[in-house]
C-alpha cells in the first residue's frame, strides 16, 4: 500500500487515481500507523505553504512523514510537497519548512520580463505545460529525457543549498528547479498525476520500486 498523506488541502483523489491507474494501491489516510505501515509514502500539496504546514501540525503529521522519510521507504512529494520540504519559505513572510532539505523557497517575480510577450511580464502563477532538462537521471527519473514536458502551476520555486540534490530543471524567466531526487526522497514541482503519459511513467517507476528488496 502507497499511503497518500492527508492534511486537509491539496488534490489527494487525482493523485490516488494516477497511482491505481498505473496498478498499485494508493490509501489516502491521516493516520500515523497507517503512514508508518506503508511501502512508500506521497505528500502532495496545494495552497499556501503556511497553512500546509499549520495543518501537518493540527493533524500531527509531521513527525510520522519525517519518520517515513528516515525509514528509507521511497517518498515522493508533489508541487507544494516538494517546497514543504525546505527549511524555509518567503510566502507571505518567512516561514519555517520541513527541513528535510536545507533551502528556502522564493517567488517568481512578477516584473520579469517574459521573453514571449514584447514589453510583457511573466504571468504568475507559472501555469500549464513546460518542458524540462536533465541534470541527474535518478530513481523514477531515470528515463525522463530532455525535453519532456510535464505540468506545473506555481507561484514560488525552490533554491536547494546542495545543487547535488536537483534532477531536473526547468525555465520560466529564468531555471528553476523542477524536481530533486536523493536518497529514497523524490519530489517534484510539476504535478505527474497531471502530466499524461510522462507524469504516469514517474508514478509507476516510483510505485514499482517499493517492489526492492
Amino acid at each position: 500500500m502507497i499511503a497518500i498523506v492527508d492534511y486537509g488541502m491539496g488534490n489527494l483523489r487525482s493523485v490516488q487515481k494516477a497511482v491505481e491507474k498505473v496498478g498499485y494501491k494508493a490509501e489516502i489516510t491521516r493516520s500515523p500507523q497507517r503512514i508508518a505501515d506503508a511501502r512508500a509514502v506521497i505528500l502532495p500539496g496545494v495552497g499556501a505553504f503556511k497553512d500546509c504546514i499549520d495543518n501537518l501540525e493540527k493533524f500531527a503529521l509531521i513527525t510520522p512523514v519525517l519518520k517515513a522519510i528516515s525509514s528509507g521507504k521511497p517518498f515522493l512529494g508533489i508541487c507544494l510537497g516538494l517546497q514543504l520540504l525546505f527549511s524555509e519559505s518567503l510566502e507571505f513572510g518567512r516561514h519555517p519548512g520541513l527541513n528535510v532539505i536545507k533551502g528556502v523557497v522564493k517567488p517568481f517575480s512578477p516584473t520579469m520580463p517574459d521573453p514571449d510577450r514584447s514589453g510583457g511580464f511573466l504571468k504568475i502563477p507559472h501555469m500549464g505545460w513546460n518542458s524540462v532538462r536533465v541534470l541527474k537521471p535518478a530513481g523514477a527519473l531515470a528515463e525522463v529525457q530532455d525535453g519532456s514536458y510535464f505540468y506545473f502551476v506555481h507561484s514560488y520555486y525552490v533554491e536547494p543549498e546542495d545543487r547535488q540534490t536537483v534532477a531536473l530543471v526547468s525555465d520560466y524567466g529564468g531555471e528553476f528547479v523542477a524536481a530533486v531526487a536523493f536518497d529514497n526522497v523524490l519530489a517534484t514541482q510539476f504535478h505527474p498525476e497531471k502530466s499524461q503519459l510522462q507524469g504516469l511513467a514517474i508514478l509507476q517507476a516510483f510505485a514499482a520500486s517499493t517492489k526492492k528488496g
